[in-house]
C-alpha cells in the first residue's frame, strides 16, 4: 500500500527534501516511523479527503497522530513548496511543461485593490 500512495518516482523527489530529525543527545527513545510510510498516509488522506480520524492506520503502519504531527512538521518546514518546485523542475527538464503559457488566478496571486 505504501508504494501505491508513495510510488518510487515520487519518493525519489521527496526523499532528499525531507530533513533528518535532530539526534537525541541522551540517545534511546522510540525509533522514528519511516518517512515514506508517513508520506503515503498523508497522500492517502489528502486524496481520499478523509479526516485524520478516518485514516486506515493498519494499511500504512502509521498512527493518526504520527501522520498529523509529521504533516504539521513538514508544513512548517516548507516541504510541500520544495516538493512542488522539484516536480516542476523535473517536468520542465523532461520537456513535459509548456512554459510559454501560464494561468494566474486570485488564489495564486493577490489582486491589487483598484487595479485593472
Amino acid at each position: 500500500m505504501i508504494r501505491t500512495w508513495a510510488p518510487d518516482d515520487l519518493w525519489d523527489i521527496v526523499k532528499p527534501l525531507v530533513k533528518s530529525p535532530p539526534r537525541r543527545a541522551q540517545g534511546g527513545g522510540i525509533a522514528r516511523v519511516d518517512d515514506r510510510a508517513v508520506l503515503a498516509a498523508i497522500v492517502y488522506a489528502t486524496q481520499a479527503g478523509c479526516s485524520w480520524w478516518k485514516l486506515p492506520t493498519p494499511l500504512f503502519g502509521v498512527s493518526r497522530a504520527t501522520a498529523h504531527r509529521r504533516f504539521a512538521e513538514w508544513t512548517r518546514d516548507g516541504l510541500w513548496d520544495r516538493m512542488h518546485q522539484a516536480v516542476l523542475v523535473r517536468l520542465g527538464a523532461a520537456g513535459a511543461i509548456d512554459w510559454s503559457r501560464a494561468v494566474v488566478d486570485s488564489i495564486s496571486v493577490r489582486a491589487e485593490k483598484g487595479g485593472t
